[in-house]
């Protein structure tokens, strides 16, 4: 029987069409992108095609995508990149983040400190907002570099990053953003004259948007100073030195033409995804943070270099069709409990897939609200908040995380505790606990992440598991019914 998989903020699962894009490049095209013959030109038309692919997306010029391993290399490249030199940044130097940031943000800013680089960290919100007061107030004459993430990998929180690097660029500092959460899910504009315009590095990774793992890119801003990391060949207008993953780079590529396509059915009018509404300027001090009102992901696309080459073998042919249903599970293939079924669900269709934002928005409020409607004693972190469409973050009090994630996974779901990286863990999540939640309800929270490839039947399926196997958990509580619900504080 199936598995259930609702941590899609962990990873997304590599797409078939994706897979097939980069497939020809490890057996048959596997030319060296640098090199003159024609085997090393293909490569290099594949990675300016891909190239040409995330500009579009992302409303920029091509010349600024510096491809990279993921996006922790593009976090410590932004902030190594334009502070870990004193030729570009003097001394000392100030930086301004967050305490809700991933940790390749916290801990690139720690090292950064014996760098001689002064670190200011900004409070959190209890509904995991950055006030643009605190970072206006944090501004110093030595700032050089504010980095923000624009939503959060825990609770799906989503910053006002226009407001925020307004004030950065008011104060004369750079102002960098890491949208690994955000790329693929939202529609971006970062054009010169677009609403994150004032936007000069920003963080992506692959294997967020359906993409594999270990390929992701630096947006950098025209006329932006980056330092490399690495010191070799001039890959990359000599910001990122090594052989390009050319099999890595056409994926990325791919995914950023199905991410445009699957935004496109976003209607303007949607209030779970329309950017006037994500932040409403008429009931929020923060504006807008996306982009344009009404304006299509695909109205724009990037400003190509002079010379690039076209790349026909992948400018022909369109997108592949989607496939109607997935197939029937392998035999010997983790099963889910027969109890599970016995709601009537059917466990071979897989109908109603999220192929918009809006219908990703819908399932995951559907989770949601059926889990707070289910369950005593829960409640949703970051509740107030604009969020991604994907992304819930639930506490359930009386029992630890990791112990219902063990449950749930049993059961054929899964979860997570928080922040993948942070796996294994037992300090509560720092995320957390920065937003005011006490120690025993972060470690009491549980992340619930859906992708473009969950159906309504896994939700309703996994409704079936998630307050019964909640409900076992505090059955075994020694502080369940026993004392009073004060003794967990908010």
């Amino acid at each position: 029987m199936r598995r259930i998989y609702l941590d899609a903020n962990a990873t997304t699962p590599l797409l078939p069409e994706v897979f097939e894009a980069m497939r020809p490049f490890f057996l048959e095209h596997y030319g060296n992108a640098s090199s003159i013959h024609q085997q090393g030109q293909f490569a290099r038309a594949a990675v300016d095609h891909a190239r040409d692919s995330i500009a579009r997306l992302l409303h920029c010029r091509t010349s600024e995508i510096v491809f990279t391993s993921g996006g922790t290399e593009s976090d410590n490249l932004a902030l190594f990149g334009t502070l870990g030199s004193p030729k570009l940044t003097g001394e000392p130097a100030h930086l301004i983040t967050t305490s809700i940031e991933h940790d390749a943000i916290l801990r690139a800013a720690q090292s950064l400190t014996a760098k001689n680089v002064e670190v200011t960290f900004l409070p959190s919100t209890p509904q995991g907002l950055i006030e643009p007061a605190a970072l206006l107030a944090a501004i110093r004459p030595n700032t050089k570099l504010v980095s923000v993430m624009f939503a959060n990998n825990e609770t799906g929180v989503i910053q006002p990053i226009a407001t925020l690097a307004a004030i950065a660029h008011a104060a004369g500092a750079l102002f960098h953003t890491d949208a690994v959460q955000v790329v693929g899910r939202l529609p971006l504009d970062l054009s010169p004259k677009g609403p994150l315009k004032d936007v000069d590095l920003l963080t992506l990774s692959g294997h967020k948007i359906y993409a594999p793992k270990g390929i992701g890119a630096l947006f950098v801003r025209r006329n932006v100073r980056l330092a490399p990391m690495f010191h070799g060949g001039s890959h990359e207008r000599q910001r990122r030195a090594g052989t390009e993953n050319v099999a890595g780079i056409v994926a990325l590529g791919k995914a950023a033409e199905l991410a445009q396509q699957w935004l496109a059915e976003t209607p303007a009018t949607n209030p779970a995804e329309n950017p006037s509404t994500i932040i409403n300027p008429s009931t929020s001090k923060h504006p807008s943070i996306i982009t344009n009102p009404g304006v299509p992901a695909q109205s724009s696309g990037p400003t190509t270099e002079p010379g690039a080459p076209s790349f026909a073998p992948f400018a022909k042919g369109g997108l592949p069709p989607s496939p109607g249903s997935a197939p029937a599970p392998e035999p010997g293939a983790p099963y889910i409990d027969s109890d599970v079924w016995a709601s009537g669900a059917s466990p071979t269709a897989l109908l109603d897939r999220a192929d918009s934002p809006t219908q990703l928005t819908a399932l995951r409020d559907r989770l949601e609200q059926r889990i707070l409607s289910q369950v005593e004693e829960c409640g949703v972190n970051g509740a107030g908040a604009p969020r991604v469409s994907n992304t819930t973050s639930l506490y359930f009090d009386h029992i630890e995380a990791e112990a219902l994630v063990i449950a749930l996974d049993l059961k054929g779901l899964s979860v997570s505790g928080g922040s993948a990286c942070q796996s294994g863990a037992t300090e509560p999540s720092h995320v957390l606990t920065a937003m005011g939640l006490s120690p025993a309800r972060a470690r009491a929270s549980i992340r619930f992440s859906l992708s473009r490839l969950t159906t309504a039947e896994e939700i309703d399926l996994a409704l079936t598991l998630i307050p019964a196997a909640v409900a076992r958990l505090r059955d075994l509580s020694p502080t369940w019914r026993k004392s009073p619900t004060a003794l967990i504080p908010a």
